[in-house]
């Protein structure tokens, strides 16, 4: 499942556990499968986890690969990069497995950020190929996004969500807006429902106030 965003046009585990240079999950001390993860019953907090990256995360440039992966290399939305000017303000979120015999990796991405005062944006959400039957990868990184957003002071999240994720987004308690196109991609408008994405209870970085 992909969504890109406005700019596309021109072209957990509990804190205790989480590594150093993570900021905490959803909500700290709470594992993704219970509270925090009741859009996926079944997420296994074992497998994935949710999480807002430091600017200085080293994981910083395993999320910029995957993007890269996923929007230049396989969906050929973009040329070499998909890196644009809205990342110099957006937070990054990673889903990192923790089972199936294979070393810790980044395997889902996406960005949040902030238009205008309390109007917020997610985008550049993808999932590695290897791990897309996983879909509670997608779901926890939808979840984090919204939810972090929304306890950082949010009247509206909105993203633009390709055409054949409508249905998915939908049952994740969404409601389309318009249809529109990017990149001669059919894509929806839409919004999500923050009676439903409780506000987290995670901070808002430091770092942000130094970017603006």
């Amino acid at each position: 499942m992909f969504f890109i965003d406005p700019s596309s046009e021109d072209i957990g585990r509990s804190f205790s556990s989480a590594p150093y240079y993570f900021t905490p999950s959803v909500r700290s001390g709470i594992g993704i499968e219970e509270e925090d993860f009741m859009i996926s019953p079944s997420s296994n907090s074992e497998n994935f986890s949710f999480h807002l990256l430091e600017d200085d995360s080293p994981l910083i440039k395993d999320y910029w690969e995957l993007r890269k992966r996923i929007f230049c290399e396989e969906q050929n939305i973009f040329a070499e990069s998909d890196i644009d000017e809205i990342d110099q303000d957006a937070y990054p979120i990673v889903s990192l497995n923790s089972g199936y015999g294979t070393k810790e990796k980044v395997v889902g991405v996406v960005r949040i950020y902030e238009t205008e005062k309390r109007k917020w944006y997610g985008g550049r959400l993808g999932v590695d190929p290897v791990f897309r039957k996983f879909n509670q990868i997608g779901k926890g990184l939808i979840w984090k996004a919204v939810t972090t957003a929304n306890g950082w002071g949010c009247d509206q999240f909105l993203a633009t969500v390709q055409i054949q994720n409508v249905s998915f987004f939908r049952r994740l308690k969404w409601r389309s807006i318009k249809q529109i196109e990017i990149k001669e991609i059919k894509h929806h408008l839409m919004e999500a429902d923050l009676n439903y994405y409780k506000p987290s209870k995670l901070s808002r970085p430091g770092w942000y106030l130094v970017k603006k």
